[in-house]
């Protein structure tokens, strides 16, 4: 009798468990379809809210030789990237903001705006960036929905899409803007009431995939935070050469707009060793190795290249390669580099000052 108790109980136990086992193998099996649909509907909204998936390329520049050449490598890329599959690029600008047209107006399509009034800038040339956008967007007309504020010193390593979803723009996050450390200053121009400072992006203006309409609002805000930060010695202080990014930032962060961070969205030699599938290479720091492949960064290498060496004028055609164990970034940036000036006419007369 006892035994048939216990086998009763047995049976009961494995049949409970059996349910329980069939329950959750269900609800898994159900979660998984659930959101594996609710992922399709995401990607088919965010589909949806791009109607116009083209975006305007603009980088601002003077008329100086060091900008031009760095712009004309930029358009060569730009040219043989854009109609590659997967790219999204509109057209191309040079927001010029020398006040004047220059020796590439036939060859890069662009569009000249006043610099800011003498004195203004304080020496901080960068300061009229956000000045030429303004100006660019009352005046010019862009037909694309989007637009990628770039610089001059980018050269597109693959076809970039558009990386912008609705009114959320894509940026890359910079590793030195920290909203964190910089409270203290950044409550000058971004008061408590707007929230934590951490509603405040880690990024700059570029590069930077904004829809046109928000970038109408965001400009001028953007124009106004920067004099104030540049007219204020404790904040220009602590941020020195990166005070326009800052005041970017700021500015989005006031009209309440949280940026889409992608760190593939650019790759920065020598630090970042590989292109796999990066989007844009920005040659901002100086490439100093010795001849065994070894990095000396901060000290000039026995082999180098750094954009620094040519401000007065553009670098020579056909450039060394770097020694054997160089990063492919790197090796990468001085090809591209080369064929870009191979192919370009008046290479070494056009752009002197």
């Amino acid at each position: 009798m006892i035994v048939r108790k216990s086998v009763g109980r047995v049976k009961s136990l494995l049949f409970l468990l059996t349910v329980l086992l069939f329950f959750f193998a269900t609800y898994n099996l159900v979660a998984t379809i659930m959101e594996h649909k609710a992922d399709g509907l995401e990607h088919s909204n965010r589909k949806l809210m791009r109607s116009n998936a083209k975006f305007h390329v603009a980088v601002t520049a003077t008329d100086s030789a060091y900008n031009q050449w760095q712009c004309r490598i930029m358009y060569y890329w730009y040219e043989k990237v854009k109609e590659m599959r997967g790219s999204e690029m509109g057209k191309f600008t040079r927001i010029l903001h020398s006040g004047r047209p220059d020796q590439l107006m036939d060859e890069i399509p662009t569009f000249v705006v006043d610099p800011l009034p003498e004195g203004l800038d304080r020496g901080y040339i960068v300061l009229n960036r956000p000045w030429a956008f303004v100006q660019w967007l009352e005046k010019a007309d862009i037909q694309e929905e989007y637009i990628l504020m770039a610089e001059p010193d980018h050269i597109f390593v693959n076809p970039l899409p558009n990386l912008a979803y609705g009114s959320q723009p894509a940026a890359f996050p910079f590793f030195y803007i920290k909203p964190n450390e910089n409270e203290k200053v950044l409550r000058k121009f971004y008061p408590e009431e707007k929230g934590p400072v951490t509603n405040i992006d880690p990024i700059g203006n570029s590069p930077v995939i904004i829809k046109k309409s928000l970038m109408e609002e965001i400009a001028p805000t953007w124009v106004n935070v920067s004099l104030r930060m540049k007219d204020d010695a404790e904040t220009d202080k602590a941020f020195g050469w990166v005070l326009e990014m800052y005041a970017y930032a700021v500015a989005s962060a006031l009209h309440g707009v949280k940026h889409n961070l992608r760190k593939d969205f650019m790759l920065q030699p020598p630090w970042d060793l590989r292109v796999e599938d990066r989007f844009i290479m920005h040659y901002t720091y100086g490439c100093d190795y010795n001849l065994k492949g070894e990095l000396t960064y901060g000290k000039i290498g026995e082999w180098r290249f750094d954009k620094r060496s040519y401000l007065m004028g553009p670098p020579p055609r056909n450039l060394p390669l770097p020694p054997q164990g160089v990063p492919e970034s790197v090796v990468r940036l001085v090809k591209m580099v080369n064929e870009a000036t191979a192919n370009l006419p008046e290479w070494e007369s056009l752009n002197k000052s």
